[in-house]
């Protein structure tokens, strides 16, 4: 029984956030990764079969924005770091701070069961077989990006079919014909790849995107996503951003990319700074949405066909948890309602840390999460009672809504700095002082239980 521990389910980049996190708070707590090392999506290769990072990956978000509050990134790290540049920085943090003996490698969380009295009992499996043990508290920190989402074309392809998810290296691809699907940071980062090599790389796309540039007028994209940004109204923003986005790079129609007709901001950010090159140079060439499958062609709603030979989906990922039985908790079309992307409303002591599509990076929004959750375990901050719970959650889930795109894509799009203050504004909702035997469940009602510090 470890009833006085909490769990963390995976070591990527929002788990050893929170172990941290928690370490320093005197918590105890077991985390499980089911592979060897700590990085989770950012380990190239990485043997828990998880990871969607491809050998040329570079971040989309610059260091000085991406980096734990704590503990800065390498002054000679470049502006956008690449994947092994970040595994090392995240290997540093971990034993910077010393806490890897907390963590248990090659060891799978296989099932997550809810009990009666709020706590849990979490099974684990690794070479010495399954083992089970009672937890007052679980932290989900599994990801996001490792269950592929697929189409569903009509029709059949008789080429290699691939999701991103499984791409690493364009080797194979040269003087093809490659059809990418999907026009979001990796779909567009490997059409810009097989470019270089294939006879001919296309990409398709519902409705397009806007195409932002990794640098502005000179300065990381980022930098602009300040305070000041995130106070203008709405439709402010969408006008200064697209006044910058021209200044930096003109139209992008004329540049042969399609103008989305949703609005500026409505959707989550495709940034690359090589895709308008290459449209340019004719090595990509944009294609509306597949309408069918025929053999060793592809059909397009404009009516075009083109010869294919490897097609490529960038068409996102699911969100799931292995660990969690259906009819416990088993998100549709990648709605899963959580209280500020944190807290589920229905069972107490279970949280989900990273679980959410920023504007901005997510690890220094997973520390706060962090610390706003340890907060809670130490007893030194309560939850609003469930009726504002509720209301908070359908007032942010209809301004969610109203400023993005209707898909599952957008069900977690949080704003950085606007979020982050949010969480801070949770963190002083200070507890009063209690008998040692009581605590504060997420539903608001008073439990018995031993504190967890």
């Amino acid at each position: 029984m470890t009833l006085d521990r909490v769990c963390i389910i995976g070591a990527g980049s929002s788990g050893i956030a929170t172990a941290k996190i928690l370490h320093q708070k005197g918590i105890p707590f077991d985390c499980f990764e089911k592979g060897s090392g700590v990085g989770g999506n950012w380990r190239y290769l990485n043997d828990n079969g998880m990871s969607s990072a491809y050998k040329s990956l570079h971040i989309n978000s610059s260091k000085r924005n991406m980096e734990y509050s704590d503990f800065p990134m390498p002054d000679d790290y470049p502006d956008y770091a690449r994947h092994s540049q970040i595994l090392n920085y995240f290997e540093a943090y971990v034993d910077h701070f010393g806490f890897r003996h907390k963590i248990t490698f090659k060891t799978e969380v296989v099932r997550v069961e809810p009990l009666s009295d709020g706590t849990y009992n979490v099974t684990t499996r690794n070479d010495a077989g399954e083992r089970t043990e009672s937890y007052k508290a679980v932290i989900v920190a599994n990801g996001h990006h490792w269950h592929p989402k697929y189409p569903n074309f009509p029709g059949e392809f008789s080429g290699t079919v691939m999701h991103s998810h499984h791409y690493k290296t364009p080797d194979g691809m040269a003087d093809k014909n490659i059809l990418v699907v999907g026009i979001g940071n990796s779909a567009c980062d490997i059409a810009c790849e097989t470019a270089r090599i294939a006879n001919q790389t296309f990409l398709s796309t519902r409705r397009s995107a806007y195409i932002l540039p990794k640098y502005m007028l000179g300065r990381p994209l980022d930098s602009y996503l300040t305070p000041f940004f995130f106070a203008m109204p709405l439709w402010m923003r969408r006008i200064y951003g697209q006044i910058l986005l021209f200044l930096s790079r003109g139209s992008q129609a004329e540049l042969g990319v399609p103008v989305p007709k949703h609005p500026f901001l409505s959707e989550h950010p495709t940034i690359t700074s090589d895709l308008l090159n290459m449209v340019g140079y004719g090595r990509v060439k944009m294609k509306p949405n597949v309408k069918e499958l025929a053999g060793d062609r592809v059909r397009f709603e404009d009516g075009t066909e083109e010869a294919i030979d490897v097609i490529v989906y960038g068409t996102g990922y699911q969100i799931s948890f292995p660990f969690f039985d259906k009819n416990f908790i088993n998100p549709e079309n990648n709605h899963l309602p959580l209280y500020k992307r944190v807290i589920h409303p229905s069972y107490p002591n279970l949280y989900f840390i990273g679980l959410f599509q920023p504007i901005g990076a997510i690890m220094p929004i997973a520390e706060w999460q962090s610390k706003w959750v340890a907060d809670i375990l130490a007893g030194e901050v309560v939850l609003p009672s469930p009726v504002e719970i509720k209301r908070e959650m359908e007032i942010e889930e209809k301004r969610v809504k109203q400023q993005y795109v209707d898909s599952p894509r957008h069900t977690m799009q949080v704003d950085w700095h606007p979020y982050v203050n949010q969480i801070k504004r949770e963190m002083k909702r200070k507890a009063k002082k209690q008998p040692r035997s009581r605590v504060v469940s997420q539903t608001g009602h008073e439990t018995v239980s031993e504190h967890l510090v």
